[in-house]
């Protein structure tokens, strides 16, 4: 198997960078909050408006990118018009998003495993679910001293049209860098919105580090480990 694998699909949140979900999201939510309320906007509102944008994006259907599914809510529920918020948050990612970092484990750092896989010809790609703009991922890569730029492949909100857990989000990846699924390896933390890539014959890998098993699916049926244990097992 690993004589046909060439490439190497990474979740981000919890697998390259290790930190729990709902800590990332409390820390997130409450810094952009506390950035768009002296604007006049009703905290609760927002919060809502932001939930239902990320809602509408995780059941996008292919029709539309999820930058263009979010703000379509988005400004529905908070009756704003896009425009007048565009700066702010391309601001927020770039700036005050990076205090999220508390939360990640310090010293972590990514750039000798991304190196060595570099180095011995894979290809590699940042699968992380499409719900940022490519400023929000280059701040959570810097955390682990990685960049946009070591990967062939980002994909964040405006470059995608599906979410995890759809095949479709795995299918258009594979299309984009012309490969076919068996070439492929995914490694993620999640036994549903990474696991599920099997379904259309990609490899999968289970980093337990910060597993989110929702599910309840039984981890033995993946092969599973810390992030050095899946990609030794699988690469």
């Amino acid at each position: 198997m690993k004589e046909k694998i060439n490439t190497v699909l990474f979740d981000l949140d919890g697998t390259l960078l290790p930190f729990d979900q709902d800590e990332f999201i409390l820390g997130y939510f409450s810094r952009l909050a506390a950035k768009i309320i002296p604007m006049g906007f009703d905290k609760e509102a927002f919060i809502k408006a932001i939930k239902a944008g990320m809602g509408a994006m995780i059941s996008n259907d292919g029709t539309r990118t999820n930058e263009e599914a979010f703000w379509e809510v988005f400004e529905v529920v908070l009756h704003v018009k896009r425009e007048q918020l565009l700066d702010m948050f391309l601001e927020f990612y770039k700036n005050e998003f990076n205090e999220v970092k508390e939360i990640v484990p310090e010293g972590i750092s990514r750039r000798e495993l991304i190196d060595n896989l570099k180095s011995r010809g894979y290809t590699l790609i940042l699968a992380t679910n499409p719900l940022f703009p490519i400023e929000a991922v280059a701040t959570r890569l810097s955390w682990i001293q990685l960049s946009p730029e070591d990967f062939s492949l980002v994909t964040t909100f405006d470059n995608s049209r599906y979410c995890k857990p759809s095949i479709e989000y795995f299918q258009d990846i594979l299309s984009k860098i012309n490969k076919r699924p068996e070439e492929c390896v995914m490694i993620g933390n999640n036994t549903l919105e990474d696991m599920i890539c099997e379904k259309i014959g990609i490899t999968a890998g289970l980093v337990i580090t910060n597993l989110e098993n929702r599910s309840n699916y039984d981890i033995n049926q993946f092969t599973h480990g810390t992030l050095e244990e899946v990609a030794e097992a699988l690469l």
